[in-house]
């Protein structure tokens, strides 16, 4: 599956080496609002069939009982869409940019839980106890994770917490899994699919994403992915899992504003770096 995230418009700065990458910035106004409306109308007039996957598989239902999707109102009156991990009976994480992207600001987030569709179906709970984190900059998406509280949830097939990772490890050539209802391929609405998706992709080292991002970008606190194939998170994604055996490691955050299929590394919260501060949260 393909799935990028954040639309971040700010360009990077050049350095010695030449011109960085951009990033989409912005996400709201440049993905997400397009994309519920494009996520929902695909829902409406799905068959189910499986077939429209593009580089990854449909996800079955209870494959990924963390996984939760979010409906979002923004303060305009607009819907947008994101994704999120739930961490316990009461508390998910996601991207802070879902909640605001530096200049939309969400009203409410509607949490999607025990189903593979986003807009019917499901365990919904609607919440505006989100806490991004303080040092959340849109600028240069460093910091961007938010703690989502809810009310309690029981646990059952479809419905179930994950664990965070913890410790050292970068996880560099180590492959993961990332799930999500965002587009499959570029292009717009040819790239929505009905159900949620999901991709086997490998992390990379922050040196080799720093050569394409910039330092400004990629911090310590930042995880990357390949992208190698074309195979990566794409827009509508944003605030989703990246998972290896069974822990959350990453949230998903950017990836590069030319596109899901450049072969381009996509970046994610790093959730080792973060753990002391979700803790400190549940």
């Amino acid at each position: 599956m393909k799935f990028l995230t954040a639309c971040l418009l700010l360009a990077v700065s050049l350095g010695a080496e030449g011109a960085r990458e951009k990033v989409l910035l912005h996400y709201h106004e440049n993905v997400g609002i397009q994309r519920a409306a494009e996520i929902k109308q695909a829902e409406l007039a799905a068959d189910f069939d499986g077939s429209r996957i593009v580089g990854g598989s449909a996800a079955a239902l209870g494959q990924y009982p963390y996984m939760g999707g979010l409906v979002i109102t923004l303060t305009n009156g607009l819907t947008s869409v994101c994704g999120s991990t739930l961490i316990s009976n009461t508390r998910l994480v996601t991207a802070a940019h879902c909640w605001w992207d530096g200049r939309n600001q969400a009203r409410q987030f509607t949490v999607v839980l025990g189903s593979i569709r986003l807009f019917f179906g499901g365990t919904r709970i609607n919440t505006n106890r989100v806490e991004m984190h303080g040092s959340w900059t849109p600028a240069t998406v460093n910091n961007d994770i938010a703690i989502i509280t809810i009310n309690s949830v029981s646990f059952n097939n479809n419905i179930r917490s994950i664990a965070l990772a913890s410790g050292s490890a970068d996880f560099a050539g180590q492959w993961a899994q990332a799930a999500g209802f965002g587009a499959t391929r570029d292009g717009g609405s040819v790239g929505i699919t009905q159900t949620l998706s999901h991709a086997r992709v490998q992390v990379i080292t922050n040196a080799a994403c720093q050569q394409v991002y910039g330092p400004q970008v990629i911090i310590a606190s930042t995880l990357c992915i390949s992208g190698a194939g074309g195979v990566s998170t794409c827009h509508g994604d944003s605030g989703g899992p990246l998972v290896i055996n069974n822990q959350l490691v990453g949230v998903t955050s950017f990836g590069s504003d030319t596109g899901c299929q450049r072969n381009l590394p996509a970046g994610f919260a790093r959730v080792t770096s973060f753990n002391s501060w979700i803790r400190a949260r549940m």
